[in-house]
């Protein structure tokens, strides 16, 4: 059976969440492989909404296995409460659907007050962190001295590598940050409730995937961020801390890369961004304004205003060639409907050089100006409809020019929130 890969191809924010719910009734495992709790996914399932930060978007189908793989950042505490508000609307009533890798690492409290205290300290050149302590805990990670999930379920195991830790960590928050140390037993007592919550869950992950696929089975590798906050492939600095492009699904669920048969890439009718950093077609007008309410374009973690634009296929073809997409699923396109022309992205100008068609480095791609197609817009509604050929021609001639820049097929349109707003063109799963 195929197993697939679901990422971003903007800054985030794409839908990825209803999509990864909605292809879950046609695989068999859902993983989450990078981020944290910084990332939102909304679902709208039986008119109820909700957002997941941790667990999987396919949490909402039963009989389905949820893996929050070793490249994800887990905070206990947000986990906990993500597991009682998941059961609370009758999901994962069995706990052998949910798996957490014993190799996750974890968010400590000394992580949260490392990264709230740098962004404070960067003034106006803040990056828009979340404060959520993601970024210090993937450093900890590199640099060894990380706590895992492993560590976190044994209490002897915690205090030992808190004791090799903290004292570097009280450090450098006093003397740099200028902030209160850290108590150790403080900080053992305060996660202990959590740690044995959710030990039931933590298991060898790669090794129950490598168990799946010899029995056949089907995966859904499910991203967190989009491909533009790549740590390697993004606008750097203005980026998230950890590789969010679809080869980090091998590494962050510890499968191979032989078993990946698609990546699908998700990818707004137009292009939004929450926090700092470069964004060519930003629109500050009455269009920005419009799509923005039409689009209720807030953050699902932060509630922040996204900055909105129109679609910057640049920016796509760079998420095409970092990701090797196999198909393109567009959501948000009912937005567009009563905005007429509209304009595509093709290129940018650089200090009087047109033909600039790929991203630049973030110093060069914060001068750039965009240069822009004009295509007809369409004014009838899309609400109800569910087969392509349904689509006002206007409608259909812009994903056609989309598919075309981008360089690959489109497999899926969203048509709104809902679960049922979908049309499916073709279906990853069945090859």
């Amino acid at each position: 059976m195929p197993n697939v890969v679901i990422t971003g191809t903007q800054w985030g924010d794409e839908g990825k969440g209803k999509i990864v719910d909605s292809l879950t009734s046609s695989a068999d495992v859902i993983v989450r492989f990078q981020g944290g709790a910084n990332a939102g996914h909304t679902l709208v399932v039986n008119g109820r909404r909700f957002v997941l930060h941790l667990i999987p978007s396919g949490v909402c189908h039963a009989g389905k296995v949820c893996v929050v793989g070793g490249g994800v950042v887990i905070d206990p505490l947000e986990l906990v409460t993500e597991i009682d508000q998941v059961k609370g609307f009758g999901y994962l009533v069995n706990d052998a659907e949910l798996i957490v890798s014993e190799q996750a690492h974890v968010i400590l409290p000394y992580h949260k007050t490392i990264d709230a205290a740098r962004e404070r300290g960067l003034g106006g050149k803040k990056i828009g962190t979340t404060g959520r302590g993601i970024g210090p805990c993937y450093e900890d990670k590199v640099a060894r001295r990380g706590i895992r999930m492993c560590d976190l379920v044994d209490p002897d195991a915690l205090r030992a590598r808190l004791e090799d830790v903290l004292p570097e960590k009280n450090l450098y928050l006093e003397r740099v940050l200028g902030e209160k140390p850290v108590d150790l037993d403080a900080i053992v007592e305060q996660v202990r409730e959590p740690a044995q919550r959710i030990k039931p869950y933590v298991a060898n992950a790669s090794r129950y995937l490598a168990e799946a696929r010899r029995q056949g089975k089907s995966i859904l590798f499910e991203g967190a961020q989009g491909s533009l906050l790549d740590v390697d492939h993004g606008t750097y600095p203005f980026v998230t801390s950890s590789n969010t492009v679809a080869g980090n699904a091998c590494v962050g669920s510890g499968i191979g890369p032989t078993a990946i048969d698609e990546v699908i890439g998700i990818c707004k009718a137009y292009t939004t961004r929450v926090g700092a950093g470069p964004f060519p077609t930003e629109l500050e007008d009455s269009v920005g304004e419009a799509l923005r309410s039409r689009g209720d374009e807030f953050g699902a973690t932060t509630g922040r205003a996204r900055r909105c634009g129109w679609f910057d296929a640049v920016v796509a073809r760079h998420a095409m060639r970092t990701n090797g997409l196999t198909g393109l699923i567009i959501t948000k396109l009912d937005v567009l409907s009563g905005l007429d022309p509209l304009k595509i992205c093709v290129g940018y100008r650089i200090d009087g050089n047109d033909h600039v068609d790929t991203v630049p480095p973030t110093r060069l791609l914060e001068r750039a100006e965009p240069v822009y197609e004009t295509v007809p817009g369409w004014t009838e509604s899309l609400s109800g409809l569910n087969r392509l050929d349904q689509l006002p021609g206007a409608a259909r001639h812009y994903l056609d020019r989309l598919a075309e820049l981008v360089g690959t097929e489109i497999v899926m349109l969203s048509l709104g929130p809902k679960r049922e707003e979908l049309i499916e063109i073709r279906n990853p799963f069945r090859r």
